[in-house]
């Protein structure tokens, strides 16, 4: 299906690049998976299964030259949603599903379409889920025992309940891992500080202080060591038609998510990843990895820059990370079980504060425009009720806003070319001259015929639209135009148009409405419009503006 040039120009020395990166990407993920799969709702293995098949295929089949792919953060709040309300086994279809739609959006070519999201929207989602995984650490961080709530305001009733037990191990845990988070990248940058994040607390918890918080292997009975057996999910019709609207929201998060991180990854390098290619790279990886147990994956933008920043050359180092985590499974599983619930707080913190965007949701605040309307409802929907109705609510008042400035641009200027010194012409021969500017679409079509005709006192001999400067018309602004064509012929004057656009005599053309206004009434520019005009009529104007009528029309 696609023609595979990343791996252009490679040589002997580039595979040495590859595995140093690949190995320090998989470092990276092996925290980042176990704590976005926990804070999804499910056990921390289906987050590194996701991360070793997910990961492969998408660098395998994606893109982009340096995509990681794997859990994020962008979809705790969808999927944890979906296991509240559904269950895991249903989590699984629904990822299936989300991949056949990004296959299928990757051969309808829609890639691009991703681009068209407004700003204000993505950034207004994407704080509300940081905050959303921010808060949902709470409990951990200060070892309460708290159930998972479909709502915020739930879960941070039931948290601030609950505050008065808090374990003051915990809390000491998940201080020891925020100051290492903190700290080590300052003194230390080489380090995977989110791997010694956890280390650190995990050692210090079982040997100070030895069953006194709650750990992985306690909440969740440890994490097998291999992978799981292939297993098709019990699809049904009826799940199908249940499920399809939480896939449908996946699918576009992840086609976000992933085009977003590959454009990341193309300002870094100066690389030019193909968004078709990659949304069906993500959609293979999301039909693979729930046959195996793994949840929704997309391109991770932390672990693509890690990857970079590591010398990474091709997607081989994304397919080295997955085989080193594979490899990390079979050796080391076991000891997972030893890391507290309250180590991952921190790591989850930390990745909430990193993709909040605080600074970019400031700006578009301070500007106090609908952008910044679209934002503040985006955010707050995110939070307060689903990501769901805050992109849908969130891109309808993008469009409403995008269709307000538009109307606002549309001008329409009455100029009147009557000679007043000719009081022949003004008698015989009334033209009354509109110049069009902007666009004539739905959003304007109302307001373009209200001026146009409160412009017109008296019905004039002719009106001559001056056509030139518009930028756009749909088809609303063409019926529009058209009924108020109907409406000047039938009063009988004359319409004649200049200077449309070649793109707007194709349009009316296949509309009718060139047919309907005659080609003999379509002009290049004004003055040739006036010419003809005069020139029918027999009308001559003189140097010294002396105007001449040669023939009368004498049947009126």
């Amino acid at each position: 299906m696609f023609a595979d040039d990343r791996f252009r120009g490679y040589q002997p020395a580039s595979l040495r690049k590859d595995f140093i990166s690949g190995i320090t990407v998989g470092i990276v993920a092996i925290p980042l998976g176990m704590a976005f799969a926990m804070a999804s709702g499910v056990k921390p293995e289906y987050g590194i299964y996701t991360t070793i098949i997910a990961g492969f295929i998408v660098s395998l089949l994606g893109g982009s030259r340096f995509q990681i792919a794997g859990p994020t953060g962008a979809f705790i709040p969808i999927l944890l949603a979906i296991v509240l309300q559904y269950g895991y086994e249903d989590l699984l279809i629904a990822g299936l599903m989300a991949g056949v739609l990004l296959v299928l959006m990757s051969f309808f070519k829609l890639g691009n379409l991703v681009h068209f999201i407004p700003r204000s929207v993505t950034i207004g989602f994407t704080t509300g889920i940081a905050v959303i995984i921010f808060s949902g650490q709470l409990g951990n961080f200060f070892g309460l025992q708290l159930d998972s709530h479909e709502y915020f305001h739930q879960n941070m009733i039931e948290f601030v309940s609950g505050l008065g037990d808090f374990n003051g191990y915990s809390v000491l845990t998940a201080a020891m891992g925020l100051l290492v988070i903190l700290l080590v990248p300052r003194f230390f940058p080489r380090v995977p500080v989110l791997l010694v994040g956890l280390v650190i607390p995990t050692i210090c918890a079982t040997l100070l202080f030895p069953e006194q918080v709650e750990t992985v292997g306690t909440a969740y009975g440890g994490i097998p060591q291999s992978l799981p057996e292939f297993q098709f999910p019990n699809i049904t019709w009826e799940k199908i038609v249940t499920l399809f609207t939480p896939a449908l929201i996946i699918a576009a998060l992840g086609a976000i998510e992933s085009l977003l991180s590959a454009v990341v990854a193309d300002g870094m390098t100066g690389d030019r990843h193909r968004s078709n290619r990659e949304l069906f790279g993500q959609g293979v990886a999301n039909i693979a990895a729930p046959l195996f147990g793994g949840i929704p994956a997309t391109g991770a933008i932390a672990r693509t820059a890690t990857n970079i920043k590591s010398g990474a050359v091709s997607p081989l180092s994304g397919m080295i990370h997955s085989v080193f985590v594979l490899l990390t499974l079979l050796l080391f599983a076991p000891y997972a079980s030893y890391i507290p619930l309250a180590a991952m707080a921190p790591l989850l913190m930390q990745v909430a504060w990193n993709m909040s965007g605080l600074q970019s949701f400031k700006q578009i605040l301070q500007l106090r425009t609908g952008d910044s309307i679209v934002l503040s409802v985006t955010f707050l929907l995110t939070v307060f009720v689903n990501l769901t109705v805050a992109v849908q609510v969130g891109l309808l008042l993008a469009i409403l806003s995008f269709v307000k400035k538009k109307s606002e641009q549309l001008q329409i200027v009455d100029r009147d070319v009557q000679r007043q010194e000719t009081l022949d012409l003004t008698a015989h021969f009334q033209i009354k001259r509109f110049t069009i500017r902007g666009p004539l679409f739905f959003g304007t079509a109302q307001s373009f015929e209200h001026s146009l005709m409160a412009s017109i006192q008296r019905m004039p001999r002719v009106i001559l639209l001056d056509m030139q400067h518009i930028t756009m018309i749909d088809a609303t602004g063409e019926d529009k135009l058209s009924i108020i064509i109907d409406n000047i012929k039938k009063a009988g004057s004359t319409v004649l148009v200049s200077g449309l656009p070649d793109w707007g005599v194709d349009l009316f053309k296949k509309s009718g409405l060139y047919q309907k206004i005659g080609a003999s009434s379509f002009f290049p520019d004004e003055a040739a419009a006036r010419e003809s005009f005069f020139r029918k009529h027999e009308i001559k104007v003189s140097g010294e503006g002396e105007l001449l009528i040669r023939k009368q029309e004498t049947a009126e």
